[in-house]
């Protein structure tokens, strides 16, 4: 098919270039061996990430939606390089989408689904027990199996981490559509801070949405978009926006509609602290990769942590199965199964729980 975008980016080229020298980029593979100049063109960009197979303008119709957003997106960066700020309410809306949008598009998020799918699946499957996975796959898909074949679903299902599951990019794209909407309010109803760096620079990463806990949570606790004392954004290699906590704001009596209209948002210039602040961050959200300019590369650490392919964890996923099914008589779950269970299934107010923020 003619004029079909083959190369998706998850991470969009216009932002990559706040953190090249032209067309270059430095890129960092952690936990930080790996270390290169690559072209922004073929940066955080995956062959048909977000290919819709079927669709009546094409596989690449996703793609080519959020090159549309991505180019509207793009004239807010400039305007603020060019000192525009605080933003007008239209564009500081456009940029909170925006984030909005980063932070649940990109393979660390598709990832995150087909773990919960795996974990869901583990805990369903192996509570029937061994002799019943025939009968779970005819309840659940229709469909009959051999004796052999419910051996190896067994086996697959029951394996640390779950059986294998492929989410589909159209499943990956409803769920983005769902979510960017509900992380909006968490994002635009904050009060904002700019911060101008002249000497200092920041390096963003293949997930560059940071989130900041509070300051009295526990270090085991997690950290979703709601409950966040602060959200980091590197807008540029100069430019960093801090999203920080509304609380305090609520709390004295100032209406959302004053602080989503930006007249709240102040900038103040970038310091050494705040260029740590930022970086850190940006150290701790990456999934497994890191940019910079190319002239910024003693500013990436050289001691990175691995790289996270989930960013979740789920309570029971580490359940040893026998293979005996966890259930009483007449059918009824016992009380470690209900317990279990209610715990992977328990949904959070905070859409930051199911983006996989730890």
């Amino acid at each position: 098919m003619a004029n079909v975008a083959r190369r998706h980016h998850t991470v969009p080229q216009f932002y990559l270039r706040g953190f090249s020298d032209g067309d270059q980029i430095g890129t960092v593979r952690l936990p930080g061996v790996h270390r290169f100049t690559q072209s922004v063109r073929k940066a955080a960009a995956e062959n048909g990430f977000y290919d819709v197979d079927g669709h009546d303008d094409g596989p690449d119709a996703f793609e080519k939606l959020l090159s549309g957003i991505e180019g509207e997106a793009a004239t807010v960066p400039s305007k603020i390089d060019r000192g525009v700020w605080p933003l007008e309410k239209g564009d500081r809306d456009l940029l909170a989408f925006f984030a909005a949008l980063q932070a649940v598009r990109g393979p660390d998020q598709r990832r995150n689904m087909e773990y919960i799918a795996a974990q869901f699946a583990r805990l369903e499957i192996g509570h029937g027990g061994r002799a019943n996975v025939a009968s779970w796959a005819k309840r659940r898909h229709g469909v009959d199996i051999s004796d052999e074949q419910a051996e190896i679903i067994w086996q697959q299902v029951t394996q640390p981490g779950g059986p294998p599951i492929r989410i589909r990019p159209d499943s990956h794209i409803e769920q983005m559509a769902t979510l960017v909407d509900e992380l909006f309010p968490y994002l635009a109803g904050r009060p904002w801070t700019l911060v101008r760096f002249e000497r200092r620079s920041l390096f963003t990463c293949d997930t560059p949405i940071g989130l900041v806990p509070q300051p009295d949570d526990d270090p085991w606790s997690g950290v979703g978009f709601m409950t966040a004392w602060g959200i980091t954004f590197p807008l540029t290699r100069k430019l960093g926006l801090i999203m920080s906590d509304p609380m305090p704001v609520i709390e004295s009596g100032v209406k959302v509609e004053v602080t989503r209209a930006g007249r709240l948002d102040h900038a103040e210039p970038g310091s050494v602290k705040l260029q740590r602040f930022f970086n850190d961050l940006t150290i701790s959200s990456a999934g497994h990769w890191i940019y910079h300019h190319p002239d910024d590369a003693d500013v990436v650490p050289a001691d990175l942590p691995d790289p996270r392919s989930v960013t979740m964890g789920m309570s029971g996923a580490d359940h040893e199965f026998t293979g005996e099914p966890t259930f009483g008589i007449g059918g009824r779950p016992d009380a470690e199964a209900v317990a279990t269970q209610q715990s992977a299934e328990r949904s959070s107010d905070d859409p930051g729980d199911r983006l996989g923020e730890t």
